[in-house]
């Protein structure tokens, strides 16, 4: 501990200020932006690109039955799917590019994208 001695009230200023400054830009660097777009996918084909700006529901016909996909100003949901298990729907709302609910059974996909392209551990 005699190290300590030699750190004057500048340095920790210096610290106290570097740590603040790591802290706030973590959550602004590590989400990868806004999101402002739904991408809905059926049967891997793009069925419609949505604006998150507006709200708006949309029905997705699959060989199931219909999905209804709920837009809201910077959000999206599958609200009901005729699957059986209702993974997607339990998903809830999707905030952050990059995130997805996948509705296999039916063949639906919604994805949330932003201005910059998302990377996760697999893709990378």
């Amino acid at each position: 501990m005699h190290w300590l001695a030699l750190i004057k009230p500048g340095d920790w200023l210096v610290i106290v200020l570097g740590v603040l400054l790591v802290g706030v830009s973590f959550p602004l660097f590590w989400q990868g932006g806004l999101a402002d777009r739904a991408i809905v996918r059926q049967n891997g084909q793009v069925f419609a690109e949505l604006d998150l700006r507006s709200k708006r529901q949309l029905e997705v016909p699959g060989p199931l039955g219909s999905t209804l996909i709920a837009i809201e100003p910077g959000r999206a949901r599958v609200v009901a799917d005729p699957g059986p298990r209702q993974y997607c729907v339990r998903q809830g709302w999707l905030m952050r590019p990059g995130e997805i609910a996948i509705c296999a059974p039916n063949r639906v996909s919604l994805q949330i994208t932003g201005r910059t392209k998302v990377y996760d551990s697999i893709s990378y």
